[in-house]
């Protein structure tokens, strides 16, 4: 026999079609080169679904040993790295029986009874992504203890809050800290709800129809470590909705994080100053030996585009199928793939990056400008009586002054100050302070010390209790 026709005699689904598959739809075809990934995933499902054919009396307990005997086989040849990919292995189920049969006989064929590569690469997908969830989400989880440790040991520094990126109010840092580790809280809240929907078990649905054999499929998704085994099966078998989800998830974690890194690529730039990068995070120029380029943080802000390109372009492959399983859907193991490597290089990233950045508190400082404290001077007349829009429209009678007189807020001399209103009175003076303003924001969720405290020891609270299968 050829090693075309060798090729042809090995494949799943053969028996009606003669001669050999054109060699560039073989290639076309194939989704071994990348599908390999979930080797593990691949012979988990098959050993337990060997078992559940024992107790549904279609293999001897014999039979059944011998099969996942061989199964056991094989994934130590994946382990060690001395699994052997033939010309006829189009996907990593084909390669896995090819190779048990090979090793076990033919009594390895009868682990495909009732079960097609359908229900079978839903099932690895969601073992695969279940397994990635609970990695992904120790980086997540690093990542905003460096934030919150930050914010723990840094909460003195005090910076400018902007708005359309114009200076807005005084801050501090360690707020700063936080506001980017509360969406990333929620994104881990987020990911539990989402763990949830993927752990349920379509093995045992078939192609589309469903098993006509005795398999106790709640069994079988217990043994997987699923929630329970899936509803309908030509849902089951289509079902590609959680690979969307996760691709969303990861979007929005990496608009996160783009969103902070633009912070930190503005913070670091020399017009700011306000942080020092980490050698280790940053490049140089080819040109300009002066130049020090915050290319982790550009990074992280160029790859949130590849996450939600890959989220889109799924979504177009899945929007006009037809029912039930379409080899369409074999572009969803290249997307899932590659946002799942692509996260897990943002969060390291931006982990390593801001646990080793340095804070110039001076520039920080310098760049506190009494103007800054504007929005006080309206807050310190409503608290003298005065209604919040009147009081607004002093505080902007100030500032004209503050212009016309060519003088700081604390140059301002009370006389004045009394022409704008006469409830402006000697006590004025403490509004000219920053360390003054921020405290005032004491509220729930304000910048005042007592709430950054407030907020790190929740933060602290839900990293110490979350689990990912908690519901």
């Amino acid at each position: 026999m050829s090693a075309e026709g060798a090729s042809e005699g090995v494949k799943l689904w053969g028996g009606r079609f003669e001669g050999a598959t054109d060699p560039v739809m073989e290639k076309f075809n194939a989704s071994i080169s990348y599908d390999k990934a979930m080797w593990k995933q691949d012979i988990q499902g098959s050993v337990a679904y060997a078992r559940a054919l024992q107790k549904a009396g279609l293999l001897t307990a014999e039979e059944c040993g011998s099969i996942t005997g061989g199964l056991q086989a094989v994934k130590e040849e994946w382990a060690a790295n001395t699994f052997n990919i033939q010309p006829g292995d189009e996907d990593i189920h084909t390669a896995n029986e090819r190779r048990l049969k090979e090793l076990v006989g033919d009594v390895g064929g009868k682990v495909h009874t009732g079960r097609s590569r359908n229900d079978q690469v839903a099932t690895d997908m969601k073992l695969w992504l279940r397994d990635y969830l609970t990695h992904i989400a120790s980086h997540l989880i690093e990542l905003i203890k460096v934030l919150v440790d930050r914010a723990e040991k840094e909460k003195t520094i005090l910076m400018p809050g902007y708005t359309h990126l114009q200076r807005a109010q005084p801050i501090r840092w360690s707020h700063w800290l936080l506001s980017h580790a509360w969406p990333l809280v929620i994104d881990l809240e987020r990911l539990r709800s989402l763990y949830h929907r993927i752990n349920t078990c379509p093995l045992g649905s078939g192609a589309l129809a469903g098993n006509p054999f005795p398999v106790d499929r709640a069994t079988l998704a217990r043994e997987l470590g699923f929630r329970e085994a899936t509803k309908n099966s030509l849902f089951a078998v289509s079902d590609r909705d959680f690979v969307v989800e996760y691709m969303f998830w990861a979007s929005l974690v990496s608009v996160h994080l783009s969103r902070m890194a633009e912070d930190m690529t503005l913070y670091s730039s020399r017009e700011f100053n306000f942080v020092l990068l980490s050698d280790a995070y940053a490049t140089g120029s080819s040109l300009m030996p002066q130049k020090k380029n915050p290319d982790s943080f550009e990074l992280i802000r160029g790859k949130a585009g590849t996450l939600s390109g890959n989220l889109c372009g799924f979504l177009m492959v899945m929007k006009g199928l037809p029912s039930t399983y379409n080899k369409d859907l074999q572009e969803d193991k290249v997307k899932m793939f590659e946002t799942a490597c692509t996260l897990q290089g943002i969060l390291q990233v931006a982990a390593g990056a801001m646990a080793t950045l340095k804070v110039n508190e001076a520039a920080c400082r310098r760049a506190l400008t009494e103007e800054m404290l504007a929005t006080d001077v309206a807050y310190y007349l409503v608290k003298k009586g005065m209604p919040f829009r009147m009081a607004h429209g002093k505080a902007g009678e100030v500032v004209k002054l503050t212009e016309d007189l060519k003088c700081s807020f604390s140059q301002l001399p009370l006389d004045k100050l009394a022409t704008v209103s006469e409830l402006f009175t000697e006590d004025v003076s403490a509004v000219w302070n920053f360390e003054h303003s921020v405290e005032q924001y004491e509220a729930a969720g304000g910048t005042g010390l007592s709430s950054v405290n407030s907020q790190i020891a929740d933060a602290r609270a839900f990293l110490s209790s979350f689990s990912l299968t908690q519901q």
